[in-house]
């Protein structure tokens, strides 16, 4: 039906929009304070990006992609996720021949077609931040400490950082050997896509969400035990960084993440108050990304968080988001001439930084005063012929309800003279 939105997407209305609004702000706020710089990248991509970058085993590139021939003939995907196409900007523009680290972040939309349930749609949006070029655990608490800085601006409670370490190429062939010996006794109760994995990604049999398939995996070796030395090197000073922040944080050796690309430090923020699916924000370090797409080898870190969840979290914990400022000021017309008038008032006070409204619709005077009240002007202005002619009106506080004459000339200063 044609007044009905495909399923999986959503409208973000006027009356919520705001909402939105006040996020990004904030959001574009703490970036620009960490020194993180905003990139826009297109909404599709040939296919073999996300195939290379996100990795031909994962549900994201097997099952949930929006893939398609356009008319040239060419696969083009519409992204599932954002770190491939900044992957892929990095590259094309060259940022790496710039002093590093490269350090960016976008608010976007993504797709994945997957069942539509709560904080989670065919159409979402995704703010991440990305950081190219320094392979330092710094880095990967600076990205964790931004994130966290985030939700707690947002003023969310009862958020619980963990933290993994998922090793390198190195570390991954030991442990992969171990995990298919560990596995194989079981394989034929596996769910199709992780006996699918088994062979070729083992590692991501443990992010499987089949109850049976976790239940399976529950005493299966764990990772940060066989750790190589430079990984387990990395990892202690990262929870140093962390210590010496004051960033508490928990240990989980089962966090692996759902996405091919990602070495060494995963992390994530988990919040109980939106159903099973609690984690809020999830990141973590791939090193290995921009040489996968064509690139030198480069280090990688960043993080994703889908805009509505986040949104949920703060409405389970009762967090009101702040509404915009109401108009200052709505004249109200009787008469032709009056609603000639009234337009160009309102052009000239816009023009001066100042909100105006005025009736588009013919109502008469009391309907014109209940929209204005609707809408929460802090001032009206009732105009008719004598107004005009006398070159002065009423400017009423719609909270007092106090009245003061003014020029009609001069409404800007009186309303700037009055906040």
């Amino acid at each position: 039906m044609l007044t009905r939105a495909p399923k999986g997407t959503k409208d973000i209305v006027p009356e919520e929009s705001y909402k939105w609004q006040y996020i990004e702000n904030t959001i574009r706020e703490i970036c620009e304070n960490y020194g993180y710089k905003e990139i826009r990248t297109p909404v599709f991509e040939h296919t073999e990006l996300f195939e290379r970058g996100v990795g031909d085993t994962t549900d994201v590139v097997q099952k949930e992609m929006y893939t398609f021939e356009d008319k040239g003939g060419r696969s083009v995907s519409l992204r599932p996720e954002g770190t491939a196409s900044a992957g892929r900007a990095f590259l094309e523009n060259s940022l790496y021949a710039a002093p590093q680290p490269t350090k960016m972040y976008y608010m976007i939309s993504c797709y994945r077609y997957e069942k539509p349930q709560a904080g989670r749609l065919r159409e979402f949006h995704q703010f991440g931040t990305e950081v190219f070029g320094s392979e330092k655990p710094s880095v990967d608490a600076e990205v964790i400490s931004l994130a966290g800085t985030l939700l707690s601006k947002l003023g969310i409670k009862g958020l619980e950082l963990n933290i993994n370490s998922i090793g390198c190429p190195e570390c991954r062939k030991e442990y992969n050997a171990k995990l298919r010996e560990f596995f194989q006794p079981q394989l034929n109760e596996l769910c199709e896509t992780c006996a699918g994995r088994y062979d070729r990604n083992p590692l991501r049999i443990l992010d499987c969400k089949n109850s049976h398939c976790k239940k399976i995996g529950e005493n299966a070796p764990i990772l940060l035990d066989h750790l190589c030395e430079d990984c387990r090197v990395h990892f202690e000073s990262l929870k140093k960084h962390l210590d010496e922040m004051g960033i508490q944080y928990n240990i989980d050796p089962y966090i692996v993440r759902g996405l091919d690309y990602y070495t060494r430090t995963v992390f994530e923020f988990v919040s109980r108050n939106i159903g099973a699916q609690g984690t809020v924000c999830g990141g973590g370090r791939y090193d290995g990304l921009i040489q996968e797409l064509g690139g030198q080898p480069t280090p990688g870190i960043g993080f994703g968080l889908g805009l509505e969840r986040l949104l949920l979290t703060l409405e389970s914990q009762g967090i009101i988001i702040p509404q915009p400022e109401p108009i200052n000021l709505f004249i109200a017309n009787i008469g032709e001439k009056a609603e000639f008038k009234a337009q160009s008032l309102v052009y000239d006070l816009r023009q001066q930084n100042i909100s105006a409204e005025k009736d588009h619709m013919g109502r008469s005077l009391k309907a014109q005063m209940k929209y204005a009240d609707k809408l929460g002007a802090a001032y009206t202005m009732v105009l008719g012929e004598d107004e005009i002619n006398q070159g002065k009106a009423n400017l009423k506080n719609m909270q007092t309800g106090e009245t003061v004459e003014v020029s009609l000339d001069d409404i800007a200063e009186a309303i700037k003279d009055i906040q």
